[in-house]
């Protein structure tokens, strides 16, 4: 089998879709809701992935209320934890990196992204940019050129794990290399990103003095 490898300084991850099985209740949130506002769920679930909240709402209806559909959907993510788990192979990769080399970017707002780390038991970072923490999300490098300030690299210094076109887009607009995570998406909606892999458990992490090695098996010729 042929391993390929990127260096980096700094991994920053997506949250759901990556560390983090939400796909469950995020697609049973959105469906009722858009069930509710008579939408078609298929599309706004597909729109909704890798988005925050309320620029899914813009997109898909400009004439609602954001502020009024926001409370309600957000007070149900950050309490509900059906259908929530932790994706295997994250607990193993965030331990082997100290808490200055990683970090968390998520469209969901802070108090569904820690109630989701709190359930699973998932490691807490250091740095974690949310919905709230930003005006502009992903696609829109915003979070992830936030991340990386925060933890004191340059774009060029940080990898980004995402598993939706949206943050891949994000990670790219913000000078980052992106690996993709085909947990959400097929692998052909992914081919922007860097690296496609199949699960997060397929890649394996070394860290040594202040660069991390990132291996993962390279697809078939």
């Amino acid at each position: 089998m042929t391993v390929r490898s990127f260096r980096c300084r700094a991994i920053l991850f997506d949250l759901d879709g990556v560390l983090v099985d939400s796909a469950e209740r995020i697609e049973k949130t959105w469906r009722e809701w858009a069930t509710r506002h008579r939408l078609d769920p298929e599309h706004v679930i597909s729109m909704a992935h890798g988005r925050r909240t309320i620029e899914t709402v813009r997109l898909v209806a400009p004439e609602l209320s954001t502020d009024a559909e926001l409370a309600t959907m957000e007070l149900s993510e950050a309490t509900n934890p059906d259908g929530v788990y932790e994706i295997p192979g994250a607990r193993e990769l965030l331990q082997l990196l100290p808490v200055t080399a990683w970090a968390v970017v998520t469209s969901g707002i802070r108090a569904v992204a820690e109630f989701r780390l709190r359930h699973t038991g998932l490691p807490s970072p250091a740095v974690m940019i949310c919905a709230d923490d930003i005006t502009r999300g992903k696609p829109d490098p915003e979070g992830y050129l936030t991340a990386a300030g925060q933890l004191g690299f340059s774009a060029a210094d940080c990898i980004v794990i995402e598993d939706a076109p949206a943050g891949i887009e994000s990670a790219r607009a913000a000078g980052m290399r992106a690996i993709a995570i085909a947990t959400t998406y097929p692998s052909d909606q992914l081919r922007s990103a860097d690296a496609v892999v199949t699960r997060l458990a397929d890649l394996s992490v070394k860290y040594a003095g202040d660069e991390i090695q990132i291996s993962f098996p390279a697809p078939p010729v």
